[in-house]
Parts: C-alpha cells; sequence; structure tokens
C-alpha cells in the first residue's frame, strides 16, 4: 500500500477528512461522517436542480464556486435590463420567516443555509443583536440577493457582513483570482456603529464546524 493510501486509512479511521481527498474538495472542518452527510447534501441540492429545474430558493451553501453563482444572478438582471454588468452591485434584504417561497423573485435570488458567528439575527428588530449567552452561532434567515445600480442603493445604517465558507476565515487565491475561503461582503442592517461589530468579529459562514 503506499504512503498516500496509508494516510487516507488513518484519517478515515481517526474520523478525519483525508489530506488527499481535500486535493479536489471544497473546504470544510467537519469530521469524516458530518463531511460525507454535508457532501450528500449538496449532491442532493444539484440533483434536484437538475430533475425538477431552478430551485425558488438557492442553497448557498452548496455551491464548490459560490463566486460564479453571484456574478450569474447578477448577469441575468444585466442582461434583461440591458445594463453594464459593472455597474451594479446588490442591496441584501433579509426575509421573515413565514415568507411564501413559491415562486422566486422578480429579479435576484432568495438565499438561504449562512449562520451568524460573532453576533445574531434579531428577528423582532431585522437588525443584528448580541449573541445569546453561550449560543455560539445563529441561524441566518432567508436573504434576497437584489441586483441593483451602484448609484440606486439606499443609504441606510449597515454593516458590510464578510461571508466565509468555513469558520477557518483565511484562504489562498485561486486560479480564478478568488479566495478559497471568502466569498463576498453583504451589505446588511445594523443599528450599531460598524466597528461595534468589527470588535466582535461579526462574519457569515458557509458551513459549522461540527
Amino acid at each position: 500500500m503506499s504512503q498516500e493510501l496509508e494516510e487516507v486509512s488513518a484519517a478515515v479511521i481517526n474520523g478525519k477528512i483525508p489530506e488527499l481527498w481535500m486535493g479536489n474538495s471544497y473546504p470544510s472542518l467537519k469530521p469524516l461522517g458530518s463531511y460525507v452527510n454535508d457532501l450528500i447534501q449538496r449532491l442532493t441540492f444539484l440533483s434536484d436542480w437538475y430533475d425538477e429545474g431552478v430551485p425558488n430558493v438557492f442553497w448557498l451553501s452548496g455551491f464548490y464556486f459560490t463566486q460564479a453563482f453571484i456574478t450569474g444572478v447578477k448577469q441575468n438582471y444585466a442582461r434583461k435590463y440591458t445594463i453594464p454588468i459593472d455597474t451594479l452591485t446588490f442591496d441584501y434584504e433579509v426575509m421573515p420567516e413565514d415568507l411564501d417561497t413559491s415562486s422566486p423573485p422578480e429579479d435576484g435570488a432568495f438565499v438561504n443555509g449562512l449562520y451568524v458567528d460573532g453576533a445574531r439575527w434579531c428577528r423582532e428588530k431585522n437588525t443584528f443583536a448580541e449573541s445569546i449567552p453561550k449560543v455560539l452561532f445563529d441561524t441566518m434567515p432567508m436573504i434576497l440577493m437584489k441586483p441593483m445600480k451602484k448609484v440606486d442603493i439606499p443609504d441606510n445604517p449597515i454593516y458590510w457582513c464578510p461571508v466565509y465558507k468555513t469558520s477557518e476565515r483565511r484562504g489562498v487565491l485561486s486560479t480564478t483570482g478568488h479566495s478559497t475561503n471568502f466569498v463576498t461582503d453583504m451589505r446588511l442592517s445594523s443599528d450599531m456603529p460598524e466597528m461595534h461589530w468589527v470588535l466582535r468579529g461579526l462574519a457569515l459562514l458557509c458551513q459549522l464546524d461540527d
């Protein structure tokens, strides 16, 4: 048995993701069992998309190359309204949990599957709030990604919330020029100064470590 196979065998026995697999995988800090379950969920998400058509709500965490999906949403809007894509950006609206998602939004995309790290999302006030003691993460409600012209972005109190694929919060530049971990920044409502959340390390994660 080769050295590589011995390392794979040892990793499986210890419940860890083999390094050989990670060379062709999306970033993940999960133990092996959770990683396999997550992989199956991703394959199911893509298979349902192929079999049943475009979903009304996209599981943002389920994409291997998330930035390509985000760019695609922007491109669809640019083509629909014949607008140069470099004049567009996103506004983000957090949706109520009882919203009817039987049909997609007129423009943009509904996305879910994110987690709040360093704070929580207050459903009553529809903004970020301090974490509940001993609760490390909060599930982020569904978000509407709305493409619009940069000049039309409303001047509301916001926090530029970074989105990462894992809690490691660091990556390397891939051949596409994108980070292997950082996804994007989201303009999200905040009634506190931006530095307040910066000091708390507030960010959104596509997956947890368990």
